[in-house]
């Protein structure tokens, strides 16, 4: 007993050790990448300096990391395994009893814990990271329109050139055409002081206007103005608006049960945060998926000889099982498929793949 609970610890001091450089190895890369794209972005934008570019990218860091966690994995856990059974280190341990479901116990309890501490507490860190990077992008490279959504309604900003406006609306019908009602507009000039509120029963999103019915305009010191139809001119789209709507990786995987009955209580679709919510829950089991697919491509390959074939055959697995994670996550947030489906089909297919497989190779 002592022995098999040292060779546990062994493992996954190994496992972890490796999973750690892979992470920040692949991180660093990306980071580059990510402050390259950010320059490109804003290299016509005098005001936007290399400290806030770097600021941004450090935020858009979580967000990054949570999406390679999968290939982090599946590459941590074919190098351990790889190098521990090129050090003879695994054919002696096998020589003596200990079976490949033993060797793996580490791995799977160390990945199995670190995709749950990241789902209930790094990821409500990196949501609130990447909700700032969502700030600073509006604000330094220029996107003029966003949606907030709290429980007091929908809330919407946008900008011309020569006033700024703030929407808000009690009920949201999301359909074309897009409906608001009841309908309030705050409208500032340039330098956002007050010039006075629309009032409204509905306002409607056609021909890139809002068509604002039975409207009385309150303006400053003088009495309220009433108008059939107001008109006021925007370059936003149905879809542009639910794109620019609070999105789901910027809110806390605690906070998402409550924005998605905030979402479906004023009409809005809640599919992409209940698909991110879902998602996260299954997180886990995909991670350990990752690792049992990491096993069968690397712990036999001495004695089947063929390493280079085998590691890229393990790769290309992996890949193709993120790959089509994606693919079949984005048909969920499109509703070609149920939510519950495309958040877990992968994961779970994909656990039970790996198992079969292993298990054929080990006691087949």
């Amino acid at each position: 007993m002592m022995k098999s609970w040292t060779l546990s610890r062994y493992l996954g001091r190994q496992y972890m050790f490796w999973a750690a450089v892979f992470l920040i190895g692949l991180t660093g890369i990306i980071f580059l990448f990510e402050v390259a794209e950010l320059l490109r972005r804003s290299s016509n934008l005098p005001n936007t300096t290399l400290g806030i570019i770097l600021r941004m990218g450090c935020y858009k860091m979580p967000n990054t990391i949570e999406q390679i966690l999968p290939l982090v994995v599946l590459f941590a856990g074919m190098f351990t395994f790889w190098r521990l059974t090129r050090s003879q280190e695994l054919i002696v341990a096998r020589a003596s009893g200990v079976s490949a479901w033993q060797f793996l116990a580490p791995a799977l309890i160390v990945t199995f814990l670190f995709g749950t501490l990241n789902v209930i507490v790094l990821n409500p860190i990196g949501a609130a990271m990447n909700a700032r990077y969502e700030s600073m992008e509006a604000r330094y490279l220029h996107r003029n329109a966003s949606l907030e959504l709290t429980g007091a309604g929908l809330w919407l900003r946008q900008s011309d050139e020569t006033k700024n406006y703030l929407l808000h609306a009690d009920h949201v019908e999301a359909v074309q055409p897009l409906t608001l009602a009841p309908m309030i507009v705050f409208v500032y000039d340039e330098q956002q002081r007050y010039l006075g509120r629309i009032d409204a029963r509905r306002g409607v999103l056609k021909d890139s206007e809002w068509q604002i019915s039975d409207a009385w305009f309150n303006q400053e010191d003088l009495a309220p103005e009433h108008q059939d139809t107001f008109v006021i001119p925007t370059a936003l789209t149905l879809e542009k608006i639910q794109e620019s709507m609070a999105p789901p990786n910027t809110i806390s995987f605690w906070k998402l049960p409550e924005f998605i009955h905030a979402l479906r209580s004023i009409g809005l679709p809640p599919t992409r945060h209940e698909l991110r919510f879902q998602a996260l829950l299954a997180q886990p089991f995909l991670l350990c998926a990752m690792v049992l697919f990491a096993a069968a491509f690397s712990l036999r390959l001495n004695r089947r000889g063929g390493i280079l074939n085998a590691m890229m055959a393990g790769m290309f697995t992996g890949s193709l099982i993120f790959s089509l994670n994606n693919v079949v996550t984005a048909l969920g947030a499109n509703q070609t498929l149920p939510v519950i489906m495309a958040a877990w089909a992968m994961p779970l297919m994909a656990l039970a793949g790996g198992h079969a497989v292993l298990l054929f190779l080990e006691d087949g």
